[in-house]
């Protein structure tokens, strides 16, 4: 069994779905490993990861949409609100969402379906830059 870890760095425009699929695949294309497990981690509280559509871009708009419906940027909702009116609206985005992702690797790429793609979902209104932790497991 081998493995091998780095970090991508992401940065963000504000709220919204970033594709990071292709710089891990890259990643992961250069580590000599066919079948294995891919971890993929977030680093932060207020963004989360998601697998989704990535052929129709109105998938994105629609999950962003919703997600401003289902947790409304209203601080009178909530406790925590030092940090800005977004910030406790995407500390709950991000814990309906996930952090981690599993994605099985077999002869040395993703099992990601057709249409699949890997997207950090950003939760703040504000530009930010991310942290993604890549492991894989396998031979």
């Amino acid at each position: 069994m081998k493995q091998a870890v780095t970090t991508l760095g992401v940065s963000t425009r504000g709220q919204g779905l970033v594709e990071v699929t292709e710089p891990v695949a890259r990643w992961l294309a250069g580590q000599g490993i066919e079948t294995g497990l891919l971890t993929v981690f977030c680093r932060h509280t207020s963004a989360s990861l998601v697998i989704q559509e990535n052929a129709d871009p109105d998938v994105r708009t629609d999950l962003e949409r919703f997600f401003k419906r289902l947790v409304a940027e209203e601080p009178s909702l909530y406790d925590h609100t030092l940090e800005g009116p977004d910030d406790m609206p995407a500390h709950i985005r991000s814990a309906l969402t996930s952090v981690q992702l599993s994605i099985p690797v077999l002869e040395g790429r993703m099992a990601l379906g057709t249409w699949q793609g890997i997207y950090l979902f950003e939760h703040r209104t504000r530009p930010h830059s991310r942290q993604i932790v890549l492991h894989l497991l396998g031979e």
